[in-house]
């Protein structure tokens, strides 16, 4: 189970003027946050960049290139409230469900556009170019929601917490080359170690 830790808020040294200069071409991050129970688990992956660059450029074909199953939305508070910077979800799992349906654009949903939003007041994405930027968020919701009696406020902190901790990694290269580098051989990826002790499913 991941620890939940409140990311430290940074201080942006930058003037305001140099970080609107800087381009931010694309930029990638993860996180998994999670609470007791198996459906509480958030898992995304994000992919950040200038709208004038690639990542805009697959905002627009993912936003106009509807896939059954796994449709591509914006990143609401509600509906008519779209954030900024420009979110896109796109469904990590096929969606065949009404009942999936409205958890991942209800809780999931709102759970990620206050985490892109928390990103922006912590520091990590600059205020002065949230209008430059675009995200491309994929969203894991484990479809054991559909049998589960699931709690939505534990569903909205665990999605709100990852999606922020994601965007922090990426807008700061995290983990870096080194620390990778150094840790590598202590860590062992979950499933792999299930297989070699034939626990896996």
């Amino acid at each position: 189970m991941a620890k939940k830790k409140k990311a430290a808020k940074k201080s942006i040294k930058a003037t305001p003027t140099a970080m609107k200069s800087e381009r931010i071409v694309l930029r990638t991050g993860e996180a998994l946050v999670e609470a007791e129970q198996a459906w509480s688990a958030a898992e995304p992956e994000v992919v950040i960049g200038e709208l004038d660059g690639p990542v805009g450029y697959a905002i627009a074909n993912l936003l106009g290139d509807q896939v059954k199953g796994h449709t591509r939305v914006f990143a609401l508070l509600n509906s008519d409230v779209q954030i900024r910077p420009v979110t896109i979800m796109v469904s990590k799992v096929t969606v065949n469900s009404a009942k999936y349906t409205n958890i991942l654009m209800g809780t999931v949903q709102a759970a990620i556009a206050n985490g892109v939003l928390d990103a922006v007041e912590n520091g990590d994405i600059p205020k002065a170019k949230v209008n430059d930027l675009g995200i491309i968020i994929s969203v894991w919701l484990d479809p054991s929601v559909l049998e589960e009696q699931i709690d939505p406020n534990i569903l909205f902190q665990t999605n709100r917490e990852a999606t922020a901790r994601a965007i922090q990694k990426a807008m700061n290269h995290e983990p870096n080359i080194d620390w990778l580098l150094k840790n590598r051989q202590h860590i062992q990826h979950y499933f792999h170690q299930l297989a070699l002790e034939g626990q896996l499913e």
